[in-house]
């Protein structure tokens, strides 16, 4: 049976990108122009590209055309492939210190042995956490303004098990999620994982336009709104108080329920209250102490509307069973004794001084951030691919997130974040200048 043409096509594109002769950045044809060249059918030329995209070589970009991708670069740049070479300066990936937690961890350890109820933790644990703990926990939310109670909260492994643990237990496959044109990566994994449908907010004066999410509402049938008002990532945004009241009517009048994402929010002086204080009824609110304390103390927590937190306990049994008592023990102890409150506020003034030494290295770049955040977003000029300059800036030994891993839309912007927490503060300056650098070339 003789091969169809157009699969000849894309075979002799496809080779002609993996060996370079069709390099990275290239303007490929119009869908027009390759069915004149090839003398096919409008319709089949954009098959063409179609195959050439889903084989991750090709990109269509509303209003430019169809780009060759950079193939050398880890697929879809970003979070998800955050393990670095040695000697490479991350600044995809957030995993801020302060001077002293090792010493922390180890008094920790020290008192943890010495307590009567060690054996305890060899032992499983209820799915949701100690009520002791967990009354830990909601001690610690309220005192950040989210309206809650122990019996309400669930205690998980990370803000990402959270994630997880709340789209098993509430949504179900083919559900509509919206969220934000670009959003948590890890949260679309999870969409991706449970088969959720995301649909984009895009941003208008910088902030999720609500006319869009409501018109969205009035056309599809929307489950769930996944937002971060507080703080977001990649953005910066913190939402005004008359955005997020707005956003609860929405909610309300199309039955959403809201799954309000607060990872970063600690690093926010004096915010708005949280969505799950101006509406405990229908949001679930999530966190963890990656980003406050450190990465490695896999604990997290979901405060929920009382009458979801069993399906909520079915859901850490079916991944997880409970929490490591170890760890859950040492994070609320030191919720219950201030070391997570002293440690907030080191962070924040880490995260100051950080976003101020960016601030001065991207002057005259159009950055985009919140004076507290440990992450800035740098959109790119027109003509610059920001494939080409995460591949340009890991050949100097510098890693960087492109916008694709946080695009929910098919339009993904030319733009790149970068994490500030984890490169050592004195090292910052120069890995920022790299990055100028190498847009400055780009862009010449």
């Amino acid at each position: 049976m003789p091969r169809a043409r157009y699969k000849e096509v894309v075979d002799i594109l496809a080779a002609d990108i993996r060996t370079g002769r069709l390099p990275p950045g290239t303007r490929l044809p119009t869908h027009r122009e390759l069915a004149n060249r090839e003398k096919m059918a409008l319709v089949t030329a954009t098959r063409v590209y179609a195959e050439l995209e889903a084989m991750g070589l090709v990109s269509g970009e509303t209003g430019r055309g169809t780009f060759v991708r950079e193939t050398s670069l880890p697929p879809g740049l970003g979070v998800e492939q955050h393990a670095v070479a040695a000697g490479t300066l991350d600044l995809n990936f957030n995993y801020p210190s302060v001077p002293g937690q090792a010493e922390l961890l180890r008094l920790a350890l020290r008192q943890l042995a010495l307590a009567g109820d060690l054996e305890a933790l060899l032992r499983y644990q209820p799915h949701g956490g100690r009520m002791h703990e967990r009354a830990s926990i909601a001690r610690y939310l309220m005192a950040r303004g989210v309206q809650t109670e122990a019996h309400r909260v669930v205690i998980v492994n990370g803000a990402q098990h959270g994630l997880a643990v709340v789209a098993m237990a509430l949504l179900r496959p083919g559900d509509v999620v919206a969220t934000d044109a670009l959003t948590y990566p890890g949260f679309k994994a999870v969409a991706e994982a449970l088969h959720l449908e995301l649909a984009a907010i895009p941003a208008k004066d910088d902030q999720p336009d609500l006319d869009t999410l409501e018109q969205l509402c009035r056309t599809r049938r929307v489950r769930a709104v996944y937002a971060m008002p507080t703080l977001h990532n990649p953005l910066g945004w913190v939402l005004s108080v008359q955005w997020r009241e707005r956003l609860v009517a929405i909610a309300r009048q199309h039955e959403l329920l809201i799954m309000e994402d607060a990872a970063y929010a600690f690093l926010a002086e004096t915010p708005p209250p949280p969505i799950a204080t101006l509406a405990p009824d229908i949001t679930v609110y999530v966190s963890g102490l990656s980003k406050n304390i450190a990465t490695g103390i896999r604990v997290g927590f979901v405060s929920a509307p009382l009458g979801q937190v069993a399906a909520l306990e079915r859901a850490i049994r079916a991944t997880t069973w409970n929490t490591p008592g170890v760890m859950t023990a040492i994070a609320c102890g030191w919720l219950d004794d201030g070391t997570v409150d002293r440690l907030e506020g080191e962070k924040r003034a880490d995260a100051v001084t950080r976003q101020a030494i960016a601030r001065k290295a991207l002057d005259g770049l159009p950055w985009v951030g919140h004076p507290n955040a440990y992450f800035i977003w740098l959109p790119l000029g027109e003509e610059v691919r920001a494939d080409a300059v995460a591949r340009a800036l890991l050949q100097q030994q510098v890693s960087v997130s492109t916008a694709e891993p946080f695009a929910v839309s098919s339009s993904v912007p030319h733009a790149i974040r970068l994490a500030l927490g984890s490169v050592p503060l004195e090292g910052l300056e120069a890995a920022l200048m790299k990055v100028r650098q190498v847009i400055d070339l780009h862009t010449c």
